[in-house]
């Protein structure tokens, strides 16, 4: 009797799959066929991904490689394109290339470019705080207190490794204009920092020691 019974429910249960497929089929179908479309265009992506990394890199290498007074625009108008196809390691090298090299001498054509990674390429945030961080660097000779202070606002206001670094800056542009009590600001804050560069903590006691001691 029990075999039975156990027989009836199996058959039972059978029916029941057997005819939620039937019912069900187009849903299935068009399910399976949803998961396969989601799966192609991932991998299909990724190699599209891949392959333009391995042209970006290609290109990035042969320009620098290639490169010399003779070339000099033909050289920047490559790297720019490779700074606005927004890749997260050849933009960066790009600009930082073209800016070692003087290739581009309009200040402000080169804080566009370093808009462009920072504004619309997705770093990692402390790449991102670095690139902050090198742009109020770069434009530290001549500009005006509250710009500095504002390029840097993201790193000062975080607890970025780069945020002592930020701080040593501002100091410094303090000191050098004359404003020392600013300055110390700045550099004791460097002091007391927990996760502050080392030696940078230690450059900054100096100056503290030296020339902005009571």
């Amino acid at each position: 009797m029990e075999e039975d019974l156990a027989i009836i429910n199996s058959n039972t249960r059978n029916e029941k799959i057997k005819n939620f497929f039937i019912n069900n089929k187009k849903k299935l179908i068009s399910s399976l066929f949803l998961i396969i479309l989601i799966l192609l265009t991932y991998f299909g992506y990724n190699e599209f991904r891949d392959n333009q990394k391995t042209k970006l890199s290609n290109l990035y290498n042969a320009t620098i490689i290639e490169y010399s007074e003779k070339n000099k625009v033909l050289t920047t108008k490559k790297l720019i394109d490779i700074i606005n196809e927004k890749d997260t390691t050849y933009s960066p090298l790009s600009l930082y290339f073209i800016i070692d090299n003087n290739l581009i001498s309009d200040k402000k054509k080169i804080n566009e470019l370093f808009d462009v990674l920072i504004n619309k390429v997705s770093l990692d945030k402390e790449i991102k705080k670095l690139i902050i961080y090198k742009k109020a660097l770069f434009n530290a000779d001549d500009i005006l207190e509250k710009d500095l202070l504002d390029i840097l606002k993201p790193i000062i206001n975080s607890d970025s490794v780069w945020k002592s670094h930020a701080l040593y800056l501002i100091g410094e542009y303090f000191y050098s204009n004359n404003e020392k009590q600013k300055s110390k600001e700045f550099f004791n804050q460097i002091v007391t920092l927990d996760n502050a560069n080392e030696e940078i903590r230690i450059i900054a006691q100096k100056r503290l020691n030296r020339d902005l001691s009571d």
